[in-house]
């Protein structure tokens, strides 16, 4: 039986993506691992690859074509024997499986006797999440009496393929009344409420007014909802200090005079990082994240760098940055950096963390507040650097350059106190270099 080809999640947080470019036409053959399209994801343009064998009988979806939605059939598969003829029911038995689905659950009617489903349509885990599996291996399993749920695939993300489920030994599906015994209690899922006016009430506002409309893209789209969600679920609170950059400056400026032979230049940001590294070690229960019913603390220091990139915003994560030397930090984030600007980065280099630093000093601004990146605990707000008229400790004024920063905290995850004594080793870090060093 003809196999629809499903628009990929490439990302945990992926929704939908444009499907940018065919790699593959009507009448190829494709084998396990072969190339199928470029699809362009909020974040980055990504390959995606063939799970099963068999001859591309007709592709639904055109290149170019944006919001395609997850799981949506963008092609169809023919397996050995068939033909284009065979391609009709195909997607709409796919259809009516999917519609079946929802009425199901709402009156819950038994069975008729001998009734047969051929695809079951988006299976669910025992935790209620959406099981990913080809068609095929959705018949298989139902043929056989499997439990998708206790099946690991092996194909792209996760999901389960044909060999995955033929490899699998009989066992009986999950008994509806367990289902229903673990669903007791959970939360029903609901979609965000909008907030603010519609496109249309906005746009009547400006009637007769000249305005030339910006359609969004996948990143400002994910932006958007993202820092929504941050503001709307997030309790920030904002820590404040200013941090002296004297014998920071001259400790780079003497490095970088020993560095230039190989061709190492560090930035005030390098340091930054490095500092924040460290102090996450310092004080080890804020250098966690926000599970949703439990916090994650985390033994790395992974920390996340916002990176502004035309239309949007990346934050590449250097991985153990507490372990590595301040050339190794500098080198790695260049590379980041510019793979960021020229959208190549993968999901695993641009995800996670538990910490963010976003400097926005290079542009002039002096302090500000910014927003955390869930599920990070915190984020270093960093201004530039300037010279200011500071009072000694002998009471004696004098001049320094002073740099403001804001740390911007979950209270779930970090406590006041707690927040206090990591911006703290951030500021003696910064303000005696030469221990970061050691």
């Amino acid at each position: 039986m003809p196999t629809e080809i499903l628009m990929p999640a490439l990302s945990p947080t992926m929704e939908e993506g444009t499907l940018a470019k065919w790699l593959v036409k009507e009448g190829d053959t494709v084998s396990s691992g072969d190339l199928l399209a470029e699809i362009e994801t909020d974040k980055a343009t990504m390959e995606f690859e063939a799970v099963d064998e068999g001859t591309i009988g007709k592709i639904l979806v055109e290149e170019g074509t944006e919001g395609v939605k997850v799981n949506t059939a963008i092609a169809v598969l023919l397996e050995e024997g068939e033909s284009a003829d065979d391609i009709g029911s195909a997607p709409e038995s796919e259809k009516k499986a999917e519609k079946a689905e929802a009425p199901e659950k709402e009156a819950q009617p038994e069975p008729a006797s001998g009734t047969v489903t051929e695809a079951p349509a988006a299976p669910k885990g025992k935790d209620g999440e959406r099981i990913f599996a080809s068609p095929l291996a959705r018949r298989i399993a139902a043929d056989k009496g499997l439990d998708l749920s206790q099946i690991d695939g092996s194909g792209p993300h996760g999901r389960i393929v044909k060999a995955d489920v033929e490899g699998a030994s009989a066992a009986p599906a999950k008994q509806p009344q367990a289902a229903e015994a673990d669903a007791v209690g959970a939360p029903a899922a609901t979609e965000p409420a909008k907030v603010g006016q519609s496109a249309s009430a906005v746009a009547k506002m400006y009637e007769g007014r000249e305005y030339q409309e910006v359609k969004l893209d996948g990143m400002r789209k994910t932006i958007a909802a993202r820092l929504t969600e941050a503001k709307q679920t997030v309790p920030h609170f904002y820590l404040r200090r200013d941090i002296r950059l004297d014998a920071l400056l001259k400790f780079r400026s003497d490095l970088n005079k020993q560095l230039e032979p190989r061709g190492v230049k560090l930035s005030v940001n390098d340091f930054i990082i490095k500092a924040c590294a460290l102090a996450l070690q310092s004080v080890p229960t804020t250098n966690a994240v926000w599970a949703g019913d439990r916090v994650l603390q985390l033994k790395p220091s992974d920390v996340a760098v916002a990176v502004a990139i035309e239309g949007g915003l990346f934050t590449p994560v250097l991985k153990d940055a507490d372990t590595k030397s301040l050339s190794a930090l500098s080198a790695e984030m260049k590379d980041l950096a510019a793979r960021a600007r020229d959208r190549k980065l993968a999901p695993h280099e641009y995800q996670g963390g538990s910490f963010a630093v976003s400097n926005l000093g290079m542009f002039g601004i002096d302090n500000f507040d910014a927003v955390i990146n869930p599920p990070h605990g915190a984020i270093l707000a960093v201004g530039a650097g300037v010279k200011k008229p500071v009072v000694g400790k002998d009471g004696e004024l004098s001049v320094a350059t002073v740099m403001s920063v804001t740390l911007s905290v979950d209270h779930r995850v970090i406590d006041g106190a707690m927040g206090a004594e990591l911006l703290q080793h951030i500021v003696e870090n910064l303000e005696n270099p030469m221990v970061m060093l050691a």
